[in-house]
């Protein structure tokens, strides 16, 4: 059983998600106001944030930006909900360090379906191989879900840690887009391809412009980081 915090502040959405979560056996927390869900994050890690953009006292998209950037909360997975429809606001949620993003109205077969991958995303960092990949100076270690570069620690998003995962796992093989949005997202409806570009765009700022390279037409490829 996981256990999931709803922030949803139209109580007729929150009770049709909580209703569905709890016929798949989750531990189901409903909050209305982005203040609320911040408290009850912080006061009990959950194992999924449900998200919605638009909230009162605080909106969804400040909420989700002070939990990657605090101790504690920065690697809880969050699944953004919104109304807004245009690309721009899906990369800026993406951006701000949001795992997936579905608009509205939605399916809530296929909401229960995207949060079973990032549950399982999740649990399957939680038990990986003590063993870090070290390539060159960076260094991915699965069991911690941490990343150091050059000898400093890197804080990163899931959506990012995911992604560098997959790259490291063959330093030098080129991904498609297809392939790595597989290893972010899983299997769920269509997400943005651009979602990918987004995460390789701040991995670039964190830790060096030229460490991921672009196969203009195909994807993207690990640098060589052995003198990096």
């Amino acid at each position: 059983m996981s256990r999931i915090v709803v922030a949803e502040d139209d109580p007729k959405q929150a009770e049709l998600i909580r209703r569905y979560a709890v016929a798949e056996g989750h531990e189901v927390t409903l909050v209305g106001d982005g203040r609320t869900a911040l408290d009850e994050v912080r006061r009990r890690t959950p194992d999924l944030l449900v998200l919605d953009v638009m909230m009162p006292r605080v909106d969804g998209m400040d909420v989700c930006r002070i939990l990657r950037s605090s101790p504690g909360t920065e690697h809880v997975p969050i699944l953004m909900l919104t109304a807004r429809r245009s690309e721009d606001d899906l990369l800026l949620g993406l951006d701000l360090g949001a795992d997936d993003y579905m608009t509205k109205p939605y399916s809530p077969r296929e909401l229960m379906a995207r949060a079973r991958s990032l549950l399982r995303r999740s649990r399957l960092t939680s038990v990986a191989s003590p063993q870090p990949v070290v390539v060159g100076a960076l260094t991915v270690s699965p069991a911690a879900h941490s990343v150091t570069f050059r000898g400093d620690d890197v804080e990163v998003t899931p959506g990012e840690f995911a992604l560098l995962a997959a790259l490291t796992s063959e330093p030098g093989r080129v991904f498609t887009r297809d392939q790595l949005l597989r290893a972010v997202h899983g299997m769920g409806e269509y997400v943005s391809p651009r979602s990918v570009d987004v995460h390789v765009v701040q991995l670039r700022k964190k830790l060096d412009p030229s460490l991921i390279r672009t196969v203009y037409g195909v994807g993207y490829a690990l640098a060589d980081v052995t003198t990096r």
